[in-house]
């Protein structure tokens, strides 16, 4: 199984109080199909998955089961955490109801090259679903080097990458040049997706395609068509919503637009991250 195409990492639609709109949520998990998307990921970092209780995750991970199950499209789940203790039991919990898990890189307590490897091997061989990497060096204090992520493609049930190291490194260069057959590198930064596509990812999972589906989905399949000036066309037109809907911790920005279009029923997000700025909403707007 390769996985490609645009995934949407979906937003946590919360009332004013606070509690989670689950109806919003389905309706989301809607929009972004209609307008698009692939598939859609659950829990992940954009879903303020931290912040959710198990009941909770269980919950949203429901409801975009039994959307995706209706509209028979592939769901990944974030999973995982700084113990692979219990990023196995967090990975074993989800069953067989998902495509794939996308576990993080562990975080925090920065653990050797090596000790990466064992953790992701180890996560793998007690998985019952596949396995996607999500390597994300900003956010969990340490990077992957080339030679790891040669290994870490190499380890059976692990089938990809969620690739978003914040730009175009040496370590991705030397991964692109020869990624196994078979095996699929989705581009997680979204300001970063066209590069990443032009080298030959697969597809991409992209917070922003919360608001803007249509346009990078066009973006996706535009770089998998070999339509280059096409593609490069749309991935200029993005810079600029991006970079407005990142202006503030994700996604405070994108779900105050979200809220302002009427798509979700408040902007809430959970301590500790505030909501968006007036004018980092307003500015995102006008990109639109």
């Amino acid at each position: 199984m390769t996985l490609s195409g645009l995934f949407v990492p979906l937003v946590t639609p919360f009332k004013d109080d606070g509690d989670i709109a689950f109806t919003a949520l389905e309706r989301l998990a809607h929009s972004v199909l209609d307008g698009g998307a692939t598939g859609i990921v659950a829990l992940a970092t954009t879903a303020e998955t931290s912040t959710l209780t198990a009941d909770e995750r269980s919950r949203v991970l429901a409801v975009c089961t039994r959307v995706c199950e209706e509209r028979d499209v592939p769901l990944i789940a974030g999973a995982g955490s700084n113990s692979t203790a219990e990023s196995v039991a967090a990975v074993a919990s989800l069953g067989t109801r998902v495509t794939a898990a996308l576990s993080v890189v562990p975080y925090y307590t920065r653990p050797s090259q090596a000790g990466i490897v064992a953790h992701f091997a180890r996560l793998a061989a007690n998985s019952p679903v596949p396995l996607i990497v999500y390597n994300i060096p900003y956010r969990t204090g340490v990077g992957l080097d080339a030679d790891t992520l040669f290994q870490l493609a190499r380890i059976p049930n692990i089938i990809g990458f969620k690739h978003a190291v914040g730009g175009i490194d040496d370590a991705t260069m030397a991964m692109m040049s020869c990624v196994p057959d078979g095996f699929a590198v989705l581009a997680g930064d979204d300001l970063y997706a066209s590069p990443l596509l032009a080298l030959g990812a697969t597809g991409a999972i992209t917070a922003s395609a919360n608001v803007a589906t249509a346009a990078f989905a066009a973006l996706v399949d535009a770089w998998r068509a070999g339509e280059t000036a096409r593609a490069q066309q749309r991935g200029h037109s993005l810079v600029e919503l991006t970079s407005a809907l990142f202006a503030e911790p994700n996604p405070v920005v994108i779900k105050s637009v979200l809220a302002a279009q009427g798509i979700i029923p408040s902007s809430f997000v959970r301590l500790p991250l505030l909501p968006a700025t007036a004018s980092a909403r307003d500015r995102a707007l006008r990109t639109l």
